[in-house]
């Protein structure tokens, strides 16, 4: 088994899980089977309880694991299908390591993150890497490790130290470190400045991780000087530094990586030289180019609480760009808070109120997406009916399925106190009730996730017909 760790240095939110899923599919255009982990260093088991507008939208596998969006991107990018050990995280570790320890694995030994806490890491990558989410049988060639958070944060201390020996415990050509870094242009200035990269590899050499490649993120392409300079100051060969600038959409970024040979960079530190084929990008690069060439617009409207924040409803939002791209439109996304549209902000704030209207009556379709808690269903079960009525196509999801059988059965069937049992336990008209696993008291895995089987108690309900 090979190893491709990415790294992220400098600041969050460079992209490293597109970097990641890019570095990928160039692997597996080039014939390697790939599969793909991240770590998530926060001590959350897993992603289900944060809140959107802090992390993200939740990441749902078939496996009904709920994890880190970054698992979203491998899954599109590489056709697979991931498991919940895929991504790992600080509280999954810590648990796994504590159980141990309860039930005596460590025969009394004082249990210490070096060694029991970095030798699980080590343990859980090792036995993940081995599991096929391709659909074929056996282990794939490549594994491509995401390493959440920034180099020199505390959090993920243990990984960093864990990964350095995992590089020993591997061999030197079964692992490459890819190190994602900022170059920023300060508008004073006018040039790329280096600095940044250079402290953030300095400090990941200190503890203990050289890299083989740097992927410098910029607005535009890296000039020679800036590539001549990053090599010497970070002792990485200067063909070694990819640049990763700004491009018209995410799609364009593994034809970035190939065009910059950075394929035949990892195969030379892997020692795969010769095993592989000249990446094979054609369909990629028809989607690419496709989608910057769209100009007939198809404008939704996006009725949410969390519309501060886009990636809240990523999966969503890339179901959405996927559909439009097929259908040869152009995607744009009206953000509707969803209390905007309610009667109380009609007198609280009458220019929120009609901006929301507006945006509503613009579009040429409605989603509501999940959610939790009664703040914005009002507006939600509002929309819903402006939908309906209008004659707008209507996609609910989970909580947006919910108030759309409470709207139907409110205005149609003239259940005027029809209601969800989360929102009123004591309602008449009971249209939406909680799963028997649902928890009430504790909000961790209880839900009903993934891809399930639905088992009818009777094949003459509507349902089943249907």
């Amino acid at each position: 088994m090979k190893y491709v760790l990415v790294t992220g240095g400098v600041v969050s939110g460079l992209g490293k899980g597109v970097t990641a899923s890019s570095i990928g599919l160039l692997l597996k255009a080039c014939g390697l089977r790939v599969t793909s982990i991240k770590i998530d260093p926060y001590l959350n088991t897993d992603a289900g309880t944060m809140s959107p507008v802090e992390h993200g939208e939740v990441f749902v596998l078939d496996d009904g694991g709920e994890v880190d969006l970054d698992l979203g991107n491998y899954e599109r990018f590489l056709d697979i299908k991931l498991t919940r050990d895929n991504n790992i995280t600080t509280g999954k570790i810590y648990q796994d390591v504590i159980d141990r320890e309860r039930r005596g694995d460590y025969l009394g030994k004082t249990v210490q993150v070096v060694p029991h806490i970095t030798d699980a890491i080590q343990e859980w990558i090792e036995r993940v890497a081995q599991i096929p989410v391709d659909g074929e049988s056996g282990p794939a060639d490549v594994c491509v490790i995401e390493l959440g958070g920034t180099i020199g944060d505390i959090e993920s201390m243990p990984f960093i130290e864990a990964l350095g020996q995992f590089s020993y415990r591997v061999g030197s050509h079964n692992f490459c470190l890819i190190h994602v870094s900022l170059v920023p242009v300060l508008n004073v200035v006018g040039e790329q400045k280096t600095k940044p990269t250079q402290h953030s590899v300095r400090g990941l050499r200190c503890l203990g991780l050289t890299p083989h490649l740097i992927a410098c993120r910029s607005t535009t392409a890296l000039e020679e000087n800036v590539k001549t300079k990053v090599s010497q100051f970070c002792h990485v060969q200067k063909e070694n530094i990819i640049t990763l600038y700004d491009v018209s959409n995410i799609w364009h970024i593994p034809l970035l990586l190939r065009d910059q040979k950075a394929h035949e960079a990892i195969f030379k530190v892997l020692n795969l030289q010769g095993l592989t084929r000249e990446p094979e990008l054609e369909e990629w690069t028809s989607r690419a180019e496709i989608c910057d060439m769209l100009h007939e617009p198809v404008r939704i409207a996006m009725v949410g609480k969390y519309t501060r924040l886009s990636d809240a409803y990523l999966s969503v939002i890339k179901a959405l760009v996927h559909a439009s791209v097929a259908r040869g439109k152009k995607l744009f996304v009206d953000w509707v808070p969803a209390g905007d549209l309610e009667d109380a902000t009609a007198k609280e704030n009458p220019d929120a109120y009609k901006a929301a209207w507006k945006l509503l009556k613009g579009a040429d379709g409605v989603l509501v997406p999940g959610g939790f808690g009664d703040r914005g269903v009002q507006g939600k079960i509002l929309a819903a009916k402006y939908a309906r009525e209008k004659r707008i196509p209507f996609l609910g999801i989970c909580l947006g399925m919910q108030i759309a059988v409470i709207e139907f059965a409110r205005s149609v069937l003239g259940l005027k106190d029809a209601n969800s049992t989360e929102f009123d336990p004591n309602t008449k008209n009971p249209c939406v009730i909680f799963m028997p696993e649902g928890s009430t008291t504790h909000m961790g895995a209880t839900m009903r996730l993934g891809s399930r089987r639905t088992y009818f108690q009777s094949t003459e309900c509507k349902s089943a017909k249907l």
